[in-house]
């Protein structure tokens, strides 16, 4: 058995941490991808510029430093906003944003990004006649949302969800310089007490790689799940 100097635990809690991180920032991605996909599609123009620029920062701007904008510039300007408000009220306010709080929203507010573009594509791919006749049955927008437009989607969209919660995960490993104690920030401070880089870093890697593995079966089970009663030749025409 891998002697991990009593930092076994840790490291498992750390794991714990990323997963929570991980599923929060999935969530987040997916409301706001979404919202952007909607606005991308919408007729007006305000909500398209919004979007399209929302999209292009997130593409242009490393993550790194997204991240250390969010966790670091955010508070800054959060403070100084407090400070005016104190001075002109009498108020005693002060914001400390939470590492995980930050981590989680950085992720997030990156991935819906992609998210967006993804649910964008897998909506024009729904043939229109389907939602026209679903209209014409005299079905009202939710009913169509639900009953066609969502399984319909979701068929075209889980494959760039499926890729973007591969990247997502391993993008977690970001959180460390905020100071979240995730299971990369506790093997980097373990392997710097013993000096042993491969013996925590190894067990690291292969967590990340089990919860891929688990994450691949989901994925497909979905995909199964969406795909039922769809003749797969009539995918590709």
């Amino acid at each position: 058995m891998l002697d991990l100097h009593g930092y076994g635990p840790s490291i498992l809690g750390g794991a714990w941490l990323t997963i929570q991180v991980a599923l929060l920032s999935l969530l987040l991605a997916v409301v706001l991808g979404l919202a952007g996909a909607l606005a991308k599609l919408s007729h007006n123009a305000w909500l398209r510029g919004i979007a399209t620029f929302y999209t292009t920062v997130i593409r242009g701007v490393p993550d790194m430093v997204l991240m250390l904008l969010i966790f670091f510039g955010a508070q800054i300007l959060a403070n100084d906003l407090a400070g005016w408000i104190n001075r002109n009220f009498g108020t005693r306010l002060y914001f400390d944003i939470n590492a995980f709080v930050a981590g989680v929203a950085t992720i997030g507010f990156i991935f819906g990004a992609y998210m967006a573009e993804t649910f964008r594509g897998a909506y024009m791919s729904v043939p229109k006649g389907q939602l026209e006749a679903a209209v014409a049955y005299g079905m009202n927008g939710w009913q169509v949302f639900r009953r066609v437009l969502f399984p319909q989607m979701m068929r075209f969209a889980l494959p760039g969800i499926g890729n973007n919660w591969a990247v997502l995960l391993k993008t977690t490993a970001l959180v460390s310089v905020i100071g979240l104690a995730d299971m990369v920030r506790l093997a980097k401070e373990a392997s710097g007490a013993v000096h042993e880089p491969f013996k925590f870093f190894i067990p690291v890697a292969a967590i990340y790689l089990l919860i891929t593995f688990v994450s691949e079966l989901v994925i497909r089970y979905l995909t199964r799940k969406y795909s039922s009663g769809v003749v797969r030749g009539s995918q590709h025409g």
